[in-house]
């Protein structure tokens, strides 16, 4: 009995388990008081993945995971979780089709304990299916060639440091643990999310009146694991940041020459750079990322607009937000090995004066309308060094619309009449920019 004791307590304990499922990935997190030991295996036929968390106990946090799984979830068909065997836990997802897929640990960061993240993506990236599809000239004939398949690559991840050192294969459960009962066999059916549009819809290029489309990236701030700012109430920042993009983006697309594009339409956690690279390859002609400030005084009041610095921030309060949002991939969780030399080079490259230059005309006109609705916490557009403004070739403001942490803002930022005349004052700063600085014919190059 000492023995069995002193092993139950030397578990590590998970005490939560997520999941944000959305249309470009879906993520699973588990939260633990300590360092997780875990093995992933990808098997075929069926598709699923298998996860052993090691010296954990099934617990409830774990058994809620199942009840958490929608059906119209894009990729997971369901989850099962139960014990393997003595202090192993193994959890089974069952997939609706071939994925990729990505798993990694984080220390603590934020309001968060260590995690265990398990990224669940599609074969191909939704927006660069959308901009194939768009590209292609066969799009549509079913008599046309088709494409070589894109193979997924379906290697188990390498166990992190402490995991066992042979992988665990699909065994029976012991006699003494829980059976995994398998799958119901059942017709497939096509997730709800099907039925609604992609994250980002394909207009034709040139506008309702003739000439080119201007395409604006709207970009809600935080999303996910990263609630952002908490209200003096308990509004989350992740939320109010959506509802305004949203109705921006309506506001944009009733425009004859003018569309909008989101970089995240959900609850769901984008990276910084990820933010970024989509706007590049919808080859936005601007980028606006939406926020709602916090401070530990809840005096702070006041709408700010930001644009990106080559030699340090402004002010120190410009300089503590800066590094307060690019904190943002700490808190949502990124894997750090997850980065192409690409994406590396668009984010280092610094060398953006002229790109600069036109961020403050849009911001400064972004300001003045916003002024027009709201008190200014800063009468000029600021600038630091934040990571989401780092698009070398598309201008790129951060409007800071409200402090979320002063009472009578909150109230505001959560009122949908107020939150349709921030979307306007963005919009009228964004046509004010445009009246002086036409767009010109768009010859940006896509990430891939």
């Amino acid at each position: 009995m000492l023995c069995v004791s002193a092993l139950a307590l030397a578990a590590n304990v998970i005490t939560a388990a997520r999941v944000w499922p959305a249309q470009d990935y879906t993520r699973l997190a588990f939260e633990a008081s300590a360092p997780f030991k875990y093995q992933l295996l990808v098997l075929k036929n069926p598709d699923r993945l298998v996860l052993d968390i090691e010296d954990v106990e099934l617990n409830s946090a774990l058994k809620s995971l199942t009840d958490k799984i929608l059906s119209s979830d894009p990729y997971i068909k369901q989850v099962r979780a139960a014990k393997f065997k003595p202090n192993v836990v193994r959890i089974v997802v069952d997939l609706k089709g071939e994925v990729k897929s990505n798993l990694f640990s984080l220390p603590p960061a934020g309001e968060y304990k260590h995690r265990l993240v398990l990224d669940i993506y599609p074969l191909q990236d939704p927006l660069m299916a959308m901009l194939d599809n768009r590209n292609n000239p066969n799009n549509g004939d079913p008599n046309a060639p088709k494409g070589q398949a894109i193979k997924p690559i379906v290697e188990p991840l390498p166990p992190s440091t402490g995991a066992v050192e042979e992988p665990l294969a699909e065994l029976p459960p012991e006699p003494n643990s829980t059976e995994i009962s398998p799958p119901e066999t059942k017709p497939e059916t096509k997730p709800e999310t099907e039925k609604t549009p992609p994250l980002i819809t394909d207009k034709t290029l040139p506008s309702k009146e003739g000439g080119r489309m201007i395409t604006i990236a709207i970009d809600p701030g935080h999303g996910g694991e990263d609630p952002g700012a908490r209200g003096a109430s308990g509004s989350r920042e992740k939320d109010i940041t959506l509802a305004i993009a949203k109705k921006l983006k309506a506001q944009i697309d009733a425009e004859p020459n003018m569309r909008g594009i989101l970089t995240r339409d959900a609850d769901f956690f984008v990276p910084l750079h990820s933010r970024v690279v989509k706007a590049r390859n919808m080859k936005a002609d601007l980028f606006v990322s939406i926020h709602a400030d916090a401070f530990t005084n809840q005096a702070a009041r006041g709408s700010s607009v930001f644009a990106l610095s080559e030699r340090g921030a402004t002010s120190a309060s410009a300089r503590y937000l800066a590094k307060k949002e690019n904190e943002s991939d700490l808190i949502g969780g990124v894997s750090l090995d997850n980065k192409d030399p690409v994406l590396a080079r668009t984010l280092l490259d610094l060398s953006q004066a002229a790109t600069i230059n036109d961020s403050l005309k849009l911001g400064k006109a972004v300001l003045g309308h916003v002024g027009e609705i709201n008190t200014l916490h800063k009468k000029h557009v600021e600038q630091a060094g934040f990571a989401v403004l780092k698009s070398p070739d598309i201008p790129s403001i951060l409007v800071e619309t409200a402090f979320i942490s002063n009472p009578e803002e909150e109230r505001k930022l959560n009122d949908a009449d107020h939150q349709d005349k921030l979307a306007a004052s963005i919009l009228a700063g964004i046509k004010k920019y445009f009246a002086s600085n036409p767009a010109l014919a768009n010859t940006k190059i896509a990430d891939k």
